[in-house]
């Protein structure tokens, strides 16, 4: 017996499978980020609580001397903002998970961060964002595009029209 090679066959297959081939790819942050977050605590949330959120994502290090000197003033500055549909995830390039967690207690930083230290996640991320020294900000719309690259020059020289700034580049 012969197989079913029929156009008809062809016709129903694909028709079967074209959702499967055609499916959207999956669009705003949740794109971008692993599903799921650690807030300062350790403890594990959903990165869905960013939906609709102006994102900044902080590749640093406690080794790093350049970092250590700008996360005080992106502490302040997110402490300052964190009201304003705006939040910073914690891309840690450390060492070592309690070299993430001295950093992340002696800066007093209250924002979400990715899991590990210097893990597959954190160095997938500083790959797509092209990271190519710490520390480096990263800004997202909440649809998950890239704002700007240079987000800490940003910070550093304008804190107070840095987030206007971000949300008006922002075409939604």
């Amino acid at each position: 017996m012969k197989p079913p090679c029929s156009p008809l066959f062809f016709a129903l297959a694909s028709l079967l499978v074209s959702p499967f081939l055609h499916a959207e790819e999956p669009t705003g942050l949740s794109s971008v980020l692993p599903s799921v977050l650690h807030d300062a605590d350790g403890k594990e949330v959903d990165a869905a609580t960013l939906k609709g959120k102006t994102v900044a994502l902080y590749f640093s290090a406690h080794w790093c001397p350049p970092c250590r000197a700008f996360t005080p003033s992106l502490v302040k500055f997110r402490d300052e903002n964190a009201d304003k549909g705006f939040e910073i995830v914690f891309v840690s390039l450390d060492n070592s998970e309690d070299e993430k967690k001295t950093y992340i207690n002696e800066m007093k930083m209250k924002w979400l961060t990715v899991p590990g230290a210097g893990s597959k996640e954190s160095q997938s991320l500083a790959q797509k964002f092209q990271v190519r020294g710490i520390p480096a900000l990263v800004v997202l719309r909440p649809d998950g595009s890239v704002v700007t690259e240079n987000g800490r020059e940003d910070v550093m020289t304008a804190p107070d029209k840095a987030l206007e700034q971000w949300k008006e580049k922002d075409p939604s």
